[in-house]
C-alpha cells in the first residue's frame, strides 16, 4: 500500500509538473469568416482571415517579445470549403507597406539569428546572407526555439471542409508605422493544378478601427 501511494503521488506531481509548462498555447483559430480582416473567393471556395498578434494583450500569448526584435506577428487562417485540397508548398506571404515596399516572411533562422544577435541589426536586412545561427555566443533557449517551432505556418496542404493556420513573423526593424496603410498578399495556392487568385488583405481596419 505505502508503495502505491508513492506511485500515486509521483505521477500526481509529475502530471502538475506538465501543466506548469504548456508551452506554446495560443486561442484556438475561430472560422475565417469570422475575422473583421479577411477575403472570401466564393467562386474558389476558399476565405484567408490574418490577425495580427501586435496588441499587448494578444502579444502575451508569446513568451519572446517579438516586437523588442523587430518582428511583427499575424496569423493566417486559411479555410478550404472546397472539394479539393489546397496545396501551399508554392504559397508566397507578403507584406506590402504603405510606401509599397514589399517583405517576405522571416524564415526560422531569420528569427533565432535576431533573438540572439539583436544588437547587430539595427534595421531590416535587404540582402539576405547565409550567416549560420550562434550556438555558442548568447544561445537561444529551448523555449524560445520550442515557441517558435509551434507557432509558425506550415505550408501543409488544407483537406477539403478544413482549416489550416499559424503564424508569420514580418521583420519590420526600421521601419516607422509599418502597419500604417499596409496590407497583406497571398499567392501561389493551388486547388488541384490550378493556382488560385491572389489575396490581398489590408491592416488597415486594424490600425484605424471605426469610430464610435
Amino acid at each position: 500500500m505505502k508503495t502505491f501511494r508513492i506511485a500515486a503521488l509521483f505521477l500526481l506531481l509529475s502530471s502538475v509538473g506538465l501543466c506548469g509548462d504548456k508551452g506554446f498555447n495560443p486561442p484556438p483559430a475561430a472560422a475565417a469568416a469570422s475575422y473583421p480582416l479577411h477575403e472570401a473567393h466564393d467562386d474558389e471556395k476558399v476565405t484567408i482571415a490574418i490577425d495580427p498578434f501586435t496588441t499587448p494583450d494578444k502579444a502575451a500569448v508569446f513568451k519572446t517579445r517579438y516586437s523588442d526584435y523587430g518582428f511583427l506577428p499575424i496569423r493566417i487562417i486559411i479555410a478550404n470549403d472546397g472539394d479539393k485540397p489546397l496545396m501551399l508548398d508554392t504559397i508566397r506571404i507578403e507584406l506590402v507597406t504603405g510606401s509599397k515596399e514589399k517583405i517576405r516572411i522571416a524564415t526560422r533562422d531569420d528569427v533565432f539569428r535576431r533573438i540572439a544577435q539583436p544588437g547587430k541589426i539595427t534595421s531590416k536586412s535587404k540582402i539576405q546572407l547565409p550567416i549560420p545561427v550562434p550556438h555558442d555566443n548568447k544561445p537561444i533557449s529551448k523555449v524560445a526555439r520550442d515557441e517558435i517551432d509551434a507557432a509558425m505556418f506550415t505550408p501543409f496542404p488544407v483537406t477539403p471542409h478544413s482549416n489550416h493556420n499559424g503564424f508569420v513573423f514580418f521583420d519590420v526593424a526600421g521601419i516607422t508605422g509599418p502597419e500604417a496603410g499596409a496590407h497583406v498578399q497571398i499567392s501561389g495556392i493551388k486547388s488541384g493544378s490550378q493556382e488560385l487568385f491572389y489575396f490581398d488583405i489590408p491592416l488597415q481596419p486594424f490600425v484605424n478601427p471605426p469610430s464610435k
